[in-house]
């Protein structure tokens, strides 16, 4: 088992100065956090695995496909693999879970 908090997974995704930090990597799964300030432009592209986003905090909009829903703490949203995905009209800093299946190189 491995566990792991929300503040521990800040800290180290600050300390290396990124967007996304991973910190789950399997055979079938991979795992990582990330973030968006608020008025921070989503830099993302179409992936090639399916990927859940679950929202840690914050407030925006989501745009998947044509689709857009507004996403707030608690919103979960699958998107499928290679299908174009931003977040956008971010309100509130948003910390993101994000799920891949297969892993993410």
């Amino acid at each position: 088992m491995r566990e792991f908090r929300l503040e521990q997974l800040e800290a180290e995704r600050i300390a290396n100065d990124g967007a996304y930090l991973r910190f789950i990597r399997e055979r079938n799964m991979s795992v990582g956090l990330y973030a968006l300030d608020a008025g921070q432009p989503d830099p993302q592209r179409p992936q090639r695995q399916d990927v859940v986003f679950f929202v840690v905090s914050g407030r925006g909009s989501l745009t998947v496909g044509e689709e857009t829903t507004m996403v707030a703490r608690g919103s979960v949203v699958f998107v499928p693999a290679g299908v174009p995905r931003k977040f956008h009209h971010i309100t509130e800093d948003l910390r993101v879970m994000v799920i891949f299946s297969p892993p993410e190189g």
